[in-house]
């Protein structure tokens, strides 16, 4: 069996160490996450508000709230990739790279805002 130290990957010492790596990392980003898809939002609004006015209520406001809750609960599922890899033997790239992981992961919320907005939303407006 090979360990950590024979293949040059740096396990983190525990998983307390791992999790405070990854709270390091992903915390300050859910920031930039959160600022992306706030944009979206706000975009929609803009850009067909005559459309929207009637449906800024405030059932649809807690729906927003709620929605907003969900896609931070979504981003969280960034730590169980990110601890993983830090276990794994690609640790080491991983902690170089995993800015991919959070760049998909945001466009792929922007995708399903997207389709909330156009498909759920947007067609109830009158």
């Amino acid at each position: 069996m090979v360990t950590p130290h024979q293949s040059g990957h740096s396990a983190p010492a525990s998983f307390r160490a791992a999790l405070k790596d990854a709270i390091g990392y992903w915390e300050p980003r859910r920031i930039g996450y959160n600022l992306v898809l706030s944009a979206v939002v706000i975009a929609w609004l803009i850009l067909t508000w005559p459309h929207f006015r009637a449906a800024l209520t405030f059932h649809s406001l807690l729906i927003f709230l709620i929605l907003a809750g969900l896609a931070n609960v979504s981003y969280s599922v960034a730590y169980m990739a990110d601890i993983s890899m830090q276990y794994s033997s690609f640790g080491d790239a991983w902690r170089r790279w995993r800015r991919g992981l959070w760049l998909g992961g945001t466009l792929f919320a922007i995708l399903v805002a997207n389709y909330w907005i156009a498909d759920e939303i947007y067609p109830w407006v009158q």
